[in-house]
């Protein structure tokens, strides 16, 4: 085991970088697969309510949120590695669930039970394998590459839902969710073994690590845009499929695809945006984005319309993470960087953790039409908290 961080030459950072946040592509490419198959098979197989189909989607991101600071305390006092081959074997848990509710598909509770441990326990390999491999990467390549580290995992997050999420659709239709299970497993395993062959690092700061409250507390204004922002993505992630089936249109994968392949190109394109320009006037463009975005969707009268909508709220999306991550990151001392990225983190699981219920409740209790504009008013609250963040800091600087 190593105890000070490595550095790599500069034209081995990128793939270095990709190397570690591989296992996060792993574990989000295995949501990813369920991501839109399972409210439909909650709602439509099962025949539950939308409001039950949102609930069990969102316990994972409950489980997800109590993991992360977890995760954090073993990145800061053991290093990453543990926490990623926790995930990996969780994964591959969440698999063999999902798998028994294939065959049992016919016994409708048994199936929703086996369904709600199945999204805990995703929700728990998520949770520690949020911030763990991004860790790696920066005791590997130095801080100084913090933003390269959270925009690339972030580009593996979402690239891996992007690819995943239509993949899921297509064997779910054709074979059933007994192959998702079974790819779930295979993936997870070759996750664990990927990870089982990489070297630990601990990172080599000698600061005692701060409580758990004083990173909480300096991270959280950061936190609140970014669990703002998450609601539009968490609006279209979860209930797009059922937005379409409900205005009897087509195209639903399709949309899902397209914000989540926008994300990602917001990220390869516009990387270099949060060192140019700073990471608070990088997240105002895109939390303004996002608004437009959803604002789009709410007012389509056809399905192009909400194709488009969802591009931009996705291109929105792609830097709001990494550039408040970055902010939020520079507050909080070395030796508690894990638990820093980690509470950070913890605002976007509580943000799609409520967005499945919120949601739910809002279309059961008003109507469908009512999803996106109810979205793009919190994603604009996100906003302006924001932007009174930069002008309170302005100020400061000005003060001093």
């Amino acid at each position: 085991m190593q105890k000070d961080s490595q550095s790599a030459s500069p034209k081995n950072v990128n793939l270095t970088i990709v190397s570690f946040v591989a296992f996060t592509f792993f574990g989000y490419f295995t949501i990813g697969l369920t991501l839109a198959v399972l409210p439909e098979y909650l709602h439509g197989n099962l025949a539950f309510s939308t409001m039950i189909a949102g609930l069990v989607i969102s316990l994972q991101y409950g489980a997800t949120f109590l993991f992360r600071g977890y995760a954090g305390k073993i990145v800061d006092r053991r290093g990453p590695k543990p926490a990623v081959l926790m995930s990996m074997a969780g994964f591959i848990v969440s698999g063999v669930v999902l798998l028994a509710v294939a065959f049992l598909k016919d016994y409708r509770m048994l199936s929703l039970a086996l369904l709600v441990v199945m999204r805990l326990v995703t929700g728990f390999s998520e949770g520690l394998v949020g911030a763990s491999p991004i860790n790696w990467a920066i005791f590997k390549v130095g801080s100084q590459h913090t933003a390269k580290a959270i925009s690339y995992n972030g580009i593996g997050n979402y690239g891996a839902l992007a690819a995943g999420a239509p993949l899921g659709v297509i064997i779910s239709n054709n074979l059933g969710i007994g192959y998702i299970a079974l790819l779930i497993i295979i993936i997870g395993v070759a996750g664990l073994v990927y990870a089982n062959g990489k070297i630990n690092i601990i990172g080599a700061s000698k600061e005692a690590p701060q409580s758990f409250l004083y990173v909480l507390k300096k991270v959280t204004p950061y936190g609140l845009c970014l669990a703002a922002g998450g609601i539009g993505f968490g609006a279209i992630s979860t209930f797009i499929t059922l937005y379409y089936s409900y205005l009897h249109w087509t195209g639903a994968v399709l949309c899902l695809s397209l914000f989540s392949s926008m994300f990602v190109l917001g990220r390869l394109i516009f990387a270099g945006a949060i060192n140019q320009y700073g990471g608070m006037k990088t997240a105002i463009a895109c939390l303004a984005m996002e608004v437009i975005g959803l604002s789009v969707i709410a007012m389509a009268v056809n399905p192009m319309f909400t194709f488009i909508g969802a591009g931009i709220a996705g291109l929105g999306f792609s830097l709001v993470f990494p550039s408040l991550g970055v902010e939020a990151v520079r507050l909080i001392p070395a030796s508690s960087q894990g638990a820093a990225l980690g509470n950070y983190g913890l605002f976007i699981d509580l943000s799609l953790g409520i967005t499945g219920p919120l949601l739910g409740a809002i279309s059961t209790g008003f109507g469908m039409n009512y999803l996106f504009p109810f979205s793009l008013c919190i994603v604009a609250m996100g906003l302006l908290l924001a932007v009174a963040i930069y002008y309170k800091r302005q100020k400061l600087q000005v003060a001093n």
